[in-house]
């Protein structure tokens, strides 16, 4: 297992992953999906977008034929 995937990020580094995933993100990526292409955890990918200050979807992502 590569252990750097876990490292903190820090000033630049931090900055330009929380630019990237909520790029990503908001094309329309799952979190699961962008934490794979930054390659950080589920939750670390999550803080960063909090962080970015990006809307999250609601989980599931399937609309009911109520909201069509």
């Amino acid at each position: 297992m590569d252990h750097k995937r876990y490292a903190p990020l820090k000033g630049e580094a931090r900055a330009t992953a929380r630019t990237r995933a909520a790029e990503l993100y908001l094309a329309g990526c799952t979190i699961r999906s962008v934490a794979g292409q930054i390659d950080r955890s589920y939750g670390a990918t999550r803080a960063l977008l909090l962080e970015a200050n990006v809307r999250l979807r609601p989980a599931g992502g399937r609309l009911s034929k109520a909201s069509l």
